[in-house]
C-alpha cells in the first residue's frame, strides 16, 4: 500500500486549526476535530504554493500573542 502523499494524481485539501497551523490534507481521509477547510480539493503543488503563500510564521498564534 503506498502512502496517500505519494500520489501525484491524489487531490488534497488545505486544513487550517484555531492556532493558523496548516496542514495538506488527503480528500478522501477525514477532516479530523479543531480543523477546517482553508482551501477546497486542489492537486499538490496548488495546496503546497497556498500553504507557503499564508502560513509564513511557523509558530502556532497562541505562542506568537505571548511574544509581542
Amino acid at each position: 500500500m503506498s502512502h496517500p502523499f505519494d500520489d501525484k494524481q491524489a487531490q488534497f485539501l488545505v486544513l487550517r486549526n484555531d492556532e493558523g497551523q496548516h496542514s495538506l490534507w488527503p480528500i478522501f481521509i477525514d477532516i479530523p476535530a479543531g480543523w477546517t477547510v482553508a482551501l477546497a480539493a486542489s492537486d499538490r503543488v496548488s495546496c503546497n504554493a497556498y500553504i507557503e503563500a499564508n502560513w509564513a510564521d511557523m509558530r502556532p498564534r497562541s505562542l506568537i500573542a505571548t511574544s509581542v
